[in-house]
């Protein structure tokens, strides 16, 4: 899998724009008239607040206590970058926090205390108690982060939770026992050894022991050697709990005829020799970061029957924290715990194995550009599993429910399952999947305006994030010097700069083209004019003759003029079938509005080629396509003959026999809302439509441009589907992320 490399000027931009930081708050009730300030604040507020101050309980009920968790460090152990200080972890922390939001929408602030002293430190995140309905500490070192965890947690009657230690240990659990089962071996009857004496390395330990393992069976090793009872040297309580009674001294010895390694220590702390005298089938679990104690490739080398897991990505079986956090979290919250205990820990193990031995659903297989299957090299969900937010928490609930830490227990386990289902946005899954994706085809990208600084930068940001090989059209010095003006020097080195200048196929392009056009009006000296000065025709050229997989152009003259130029090449117009599909992303929805680019003024058999059109464009992006032909006409009334031919498209699309769910006519509130889809029971669509086929281009036009206007949706397209080649056209207001997406979806063929 191809590597992402991320420059420190992209880093910075990312944190930069288009605000410093990567969150905001917005208010969740509306802020406009003075009843509404009323409300919120004075005198209205006064009443919850009274309410709270009898009954502390209701704050679940008043405020956002019940979903909001305090993302808390000192900096004295950030990443792998060591003691940075408070101020310079905030970055870290801001991520965690939009990490609860994107995979279980609990809601988050990262707090960063400027204090080493361990009690100054607990009074303050105790004194806060009543802000937050569980605490998340993160990169503080220990042996400071084991006080500090465990006199909060005495201390205060919400969930405290280090990350770094209990995190890693659920994650680790949940793959043990899928190694475990493969290999036909038992919690209690296998020998551990543990590398890494520090925070995550000792909670790993204990929450196995209180699955099941023994600890005899147990080899905690440090810098030092084995941890074994008389030891003096480099020892503190908490080790010494993790002590046994055994002549081993050293990694090496301890690994001989083990079944389980599980390192939190330093790379290449394992050797192939290590491996080789462990046990038959044995588990490595090399989770240092950024490089594991042995890579998979040197430890399968030497032992075929090795199952490998490590915390990088790019790795099968990730060891990923989050997977862990935010759904203990999401469970523990929806039963106001009082604590996240052992058994709520185990059984989010427990469900995380499970969930891994069950099918993979094809839009996980689809982001990963593979079939994952139970097995060796897929013992751990993968972090995009959609299925994670509403089988997690649900075990985490009840095993909070059944161990008494539950102020609310939840009544309805099954109408509960259902309300995580639909509380996640949904387009994030299906952007991350088309990214897998286009990363997996390692599509060669044609960028049509090497002359546009935006372009420039998508084109660089294609190749870096490991996309596949940018080829961008272009002056060679005009490039470099673009480049060099948005501060990457460097990246003309890295993607691919061509023109008619510098190109060995003009003369194969200009024959083509001369065949294409010559009976349309156009010359030898158009066709040199066309093919060797017009960017357009010269990247589509590129493309039709496969010498690039995509063509990104559009962002530097209107699509009109863009899509006539495409046209000299391919057959990109009405006649030949082509389309123009607008996906909108908005509040957690995605919706297709179509035609917005080829049809003018579509009868209804060129509304069933866009219909088919659009669901092959939602198909390939990982939706079930429900098609609505929209008008200001609801199934016949108002009778009017602008909304004819709306009628008469669906039945188009019977006699064709699409296998698709289809429509029409309806008004919008119809084809999008549940409630006013009832009213007609007949209607053929199983829930809210995700397609709007529009009865003309301006109509298209200007409901996207509405919608990004006054709703602030994310616009991605038009995207030109039934073209026979992979093209995506550009607005001129497009972003360089915006060029990006476009890339992506060409790196995919969606259309």
């Amino acid at each position: 899998m191809s590597k992402t490399r991320v420059t420190p000027e992209e880093a910075l931009a990312f944190h930069l724009e288009p605000t410093p930081g990567k969150f905001e708050i917005t208010a969740t009730v509306p802020m406009t008239t003075q009843r509404d300030l009323s409300l919120a604040y004075s005198p209205g507020v006064a009443v919850p607040c009274e309410a709270i101050s009898a009954n502390p309980e209701t704050a679940y009920d008043y405020t956002n206590k019940g979903n909001l968790v305090a993302v808390i460090s000192n900096g004295t152990a950030v990443l792998g970058l060591g003691n940075l200080g408070a101020l310079a972890s905030k970055p870290v922390m801001e991520g965690k926090a939009v990490l609860f939001k994107r995979f279980a929408d609990v809601n988050s602030i990262d707090v960063e205390l400027d204090t080493e002293d361990t009690d100054a430190f607990i009074n303050a995140v105790k004194l806060m108690g009543p802000t937050f309905g569980g605490i998340n500490l993160e990169d503080i070192k220990a042996p400071e982060c084991f006080i500090i965890e465990q006199r909060l947690k005495e201390e205060m009657d919400i969930p405290v939770f280090h990350d770094d230690q209990h995190g890693t240990a659920v994650i680790c659990a949940a793959g043990l026992l899928n190694a475990l089962y493969i290999s036909g071996k038992k919690i209690e009857d296998v020998r551990i050894v543990l590398n890494g004496a520090g925070a995550a390395g000792i909670a790993c330990l204990e929450l196995l022991k209180a699955m099941g393992a023994r600890h005899q069976n147990c080899i905690m090793c440090d810098t030092k050697g084995v941890i074994y009872q008389g030891r003096t040297e480099g020892m503190n309580q908490w080790k010494s709990a993790h002590a046994v009674a055994t002549e081993l001294r050293t990694l090496d010895e301890a690994m001989k005829g083990a079944d389980v390694f599980l390192g939190v220590s330093v790379k290449g702390a394992v050797t192939q020799d290590m491996v080789t005298s462990m046990a038959e089938n044995p588990v490595i679990f090399a989770m240092a970061n950024p490089d594991p104690e042995i890579t998979p490739e040197d430890a399968h080398e030497v032992r075929a029957d090795a199952i490998v897991a490590t915390g990088r990505s790019d790795y099968p079986n990730q060891v990923n924290n989050v997977l862990g956090f935010p759904y203990l979290f999401r469970g523990a919250l929806d039963i106001n715990a009082r604590a996240i205990n052992d058994e709520m820990k185990i059984a989010c193990a427990h469900a995380l194995a499970n969930l891994a031995r069950e099918d993979v659903p094809d839009e996980v297989a689809l982001a990963y550009g593979k079939n994952l299957t139970f097995g060796r090299d897929y013992i751990i969900p993968t972090p995009f599993d959609p299925r994670l937010i509403h089988r997690i928490p649900p075990a985490v609930a009840l095993a909070g429910m059944n161990t008494g830490a539950a102020r609310r227990p939840i009544i309805d386990m099954e109408a509960y399952e259902l309300s995580l289902k639909s509380r996640m946005d949904p387009t994030a899954s299906i952007l991350r999947g088309i990214n897998a994706r286009a990363r997996a085809n390692q599509a060669r990208m044609i960028f049509a305006e090497g002359d546009d600084p935006r372009v420039l930068r998508a084109a660089v940001m294609y190749q870096r994030a490991g996309l596949g090989k940018a080829l961008v059209v272009g002056r060679p010095e005009d490039v470099k010097s673009k480049l060099n003006a948005a501060g990457l020097a460097d990246a003309d080195r890295e993607i691919e700069i061509v023109n008619a200048a510098n190109t060995l196929h003009l003369e194969t392009y200009k024959t083509f083209l001369y065949e294409r056009l010559h009976r349309r009006g156009f010359d030898a000296q158009d066709i040199h004019r066309l093919a060797a000065r017009d960017r357009h025709v010269f990247s589509a050229l590129m493309l039709q003759h496969g010498h690039g997989d995509g063509l990104v152009t559009g962002a530097t003259r209107k699509s009109a003029h863009v899509l006539d130029r495409i046209n000299h090449v391919f057959d990109a117009d009405k006649a030949s079938g082509a389309a123009g599909i607008t996906a909108l992303l908005h509040k957690g929805r995605i919706i297709f509005i179509a035609d917005t680019l080829v049809h003018e003024w579509p009868d209804e058999e060129d509304l069933a080629n866009i219909a088919e059109r659009a669901a092959t464009v939602a198909q390939n992006m990982g939706l079930e396509p429900r098609v609505a032909f929209v008008s200001f006409s609801t199934f016949g009334y108002p009778v009017s003959e602008r909304a004819e031919k709306m009628y008469l498209a669906p039945q188009v699309l019977d006699a064709r026999g699409v296998s698709f769910e289809y429509e029409g006519e309806m008004t919008v509130d119809v084809a999008l809302n549940a409630r006013a889809q009832a009213a007609y029971p007949f209607s053929r669509l199983t829930g809210p439509a995700n397609i709007l086929v529009v009865p003309a281009r301006h109509s298209a036009s200007i409901s996207v441009k509405l919608m990004q206007e006054m709703a602030g949706a994310t616009v991605i397209g038009p995207i030109l589907a039934g073209v026979n080649g992979s093209i995506q056209m550009c607005s001129t207001v497009s972003t360089a992320n915006d060029i990006l997406n476009m890339a992506v979806l060409a790196a995919c063929k969606v259309g």
